[in-house]
């Protein structure tokens, strides 16, 4: 019985900051690569970011550096730090984990949160 869920997402206006949590259970958490992508209506799912199992590799979509992903598997959680958030950046999240090494493929993860809903306003 594999969770994860994810939670912080909300309303906030352009240029704001928010903070994703994914709490994981079921799993060997510090085992897995964890990932964060979105999907927006009528569009595809698209990578975000992901981090490796111990932490120390982090790998992003684009280089403008506004969202930080980091990991405490004392705590089995992963976060994505979000800033200067514009419209858009409006999409579900998703959290999913993935034994073993990163991939930017949703495909290739073995186990999905139920998304949070992030809405940047105009």
């Amino acid at each position: 019985q594999v969770q994860l869920v994810e939670s912080g997402g909300g309303l906030v206006q352009t240029g704001g900051s928010l903070r994703l949590s994914c709490a994981a259970s079921g799993l060997t958490f510090r085992l897995y690569s964890m990932g964060w992508f979105r999907q927006a209506p009528g569009k595809e799912r698209e990578f975000v970011a992901a981090i490796s199992q111990s932490g120390g590799t982090p790998y992003y979509a684009d280089s403008k550096g506004r969202f930080t992903i980091s990991r405490d598997n004392a705590k089995n959680t992963v976060y994505l730090q979000m800033i200067s958030l514009n419209p858009e950046d409006t999409a579900v999240y998703y959290c999913a984990a993935k034994e073993f090494y990163y991939s930017r493929s949703s495909g290739a993860y073995e186990y999905w949160g139920q998304g949070t809903q992030v809405t940047v306003s105009s």
